[in-house]
């Protein structure tokens, strides 16, 4: 099926008299007529539900559509984006070892790798995702575990060369894991370009109504864990946690990473995402390819007013003729990117700040990736924890504002940019 059926109908099919919505299965618990049968399902030899944390129909029905949209061969919800990152390289990498990651990433993401995940033991070597297949290559280590980028990066926009990511992790014997969220599957999948695993913050385009924090992992089934051996082991030797069980032997190449990231992590660090949530994600996967096109038409239109105003110093928007990642992006995602645009004022951040308050349609929010529109000043929020070299290697200048156009009418959100440019300039 297209992306657009696969988004209204993907993950469920009802039966005969059976409920057309998908259901909202608000269970912790599930009943089993004897204690065999459900030990069956603690030593992994059954399939079936017994405790939320780990598995519920409802969220499985989700992560179904989610997997399909992608193209992958399994998939997990998760609690939020966040949570979905950690999972996705804590499966496969531990105390001692190494990851090499794009540096144009989101700040939160940046700040787990770099702090929170450096204390667990696990290093990254951050590299430009302008880097030469040279100076990318001579970032591995005998130890690295895996890959990491973002499609389009929150906020600096980037646009990842995926090919050449996914060729240098595989000459390295790893996968390539990428985020996105700021893409979605409608306009990029990347298990087509060479990645490995995809990650979603839900939370942004595929919830799109700021309704219902959540995160994704999707498998694509396709890189051989059992040709390195000694690099996954938790892959690729028995888990006595499990009576021994080798996932790669009992699940498959196609479902072994997410079973993993399911009976391990999900047991022992608990990131669920709850069935209602859950529900109201699958809502906003509905409409989601309707809505990415007018996201991707508004920032577009945006975009081109922004650079012909003299009062904007610089537009960064990958769909835009003549950005920096434009034929990058024509590549990747030739119908439409994103309807995030990043952009600064002359008067630099003190300007911004004037002309975000001034605005009426477009709201100063931490969120992105909304039905409605908003803005932010990442440097004096999102990405306040780093220093100035961190945020020049991030891509996110400290005069950069955030404009994540929704699905209102492309002239309204023109002229209310208009008119907060107005007032900035006059109370300069």
């Amino acid at each position: 099926m297209n992306h657009d059926t696969i988004c209204v109908q993907g993950g469920y099919k009802p039966g005969n008299g059976e409920p057309r919505q998908i259901p909202i299965v608000q269970s912790t618990t599930f009943q089993y007529a004897t204690g065999a049968d459900m030990a069956k399902l603690f030593d992994l030899e059954a399939s079936g539900y017994f405790y939320s944390r780990l598995q519920n129909p409802t969220c499985d029905t989700v992560a179904a559509k989610i997997c399909a949209l992608e193209g992958g061969s399994a998939a997990m919800l998760t609690s939020s984006g966040q949570a979905a990152s950690f999972y996705a390289v804590f499966n496969i990498a531990s105390c001692g070892d190494h990851i090499v990651s794009s540096s144009s990433i989101y700040g939160g993401t940046y700040n787990l790798f770099a702090v929170t995940m450096k204390r667990m033991g696990i290093d990254f070597t951050f590299v430009a995702p302008d880097c030469t297949k040279e100076e990318l290559d001579a970032a591995f280590r005998p130890n690295t575990k895996a890959v990491f980028g973002e499609t389009i990066a929150n906020p600096a926009l980037t646009v990842l060369d995926i090919e050449k990511f996914a060729d240098a992790a595989h000459a390295h014997g790893v996968p390539l894991i990428v985020d996105n969220t700021f893409a979605t599957p409608v306009n990029c999948r990347p298990f087509e370009w060479g990645a490995d695993i995809v990650t979603h913050s839900t939370t942004k385009y595929m919830d799109g109504h700021g309704a219902a924090i959540g995160g994704c992992i999707v498998d694509s089934g396709r890189f051989d864990w059992t040709k390195y051996p000694e690099k996954f082991p938790g892959l690729c030797t028995p888990d006595e946690s499990y009576h021994g069980v080798t996932y790669t032997e009992r699940f498959g190449l196609g479902g072994a990473y997410i079973t993993k990231a399911t009976v391990q992590l999900m047991r022992d660090f608990g990131s669920v995402q709850s069935p209602q949530s859950a529900f109201l994600l699958n809502l906003g996967l509905e409409s989601l390819h309707v809505r990415m096109q007018r996201h991707c038409e508004n920032a577009l239109a945006v975009a081109k007013a922004l650079r012909g105003d003299d009062r904007v110093s610089y537009v960064i928007y990958p769909g835009l003729p003549g950005d920096r990642y434009y034929e990058t992006a024509q590549k990747y995602m030739p119908n439409g990117t994103t309807g995030v645009v990043s952009f600064a004022l002359k008067g630099g951040r003190a300007a911004a700040e004037t002309f975000m308050k001034n605005l009426k349609i477009a709201a100063i929010e931490t969120h992105v990736a909304d039905a409605r529109t908003c803005c932010l000043h990442p440097a004096g929020t999102t990405h306040r924890q780093m220093s100035e070299e961190e945020l020049a290697a991030a891509g996110v200048p400290s005069d950069l504002v955030r404009f994540s156009c929704g699905i209102e009418n492309a002239e309204d959100l023109i002229a209310d940019i208009k008119q907060a440019l107005d007032k900035a300039e006059s109370e300069a």
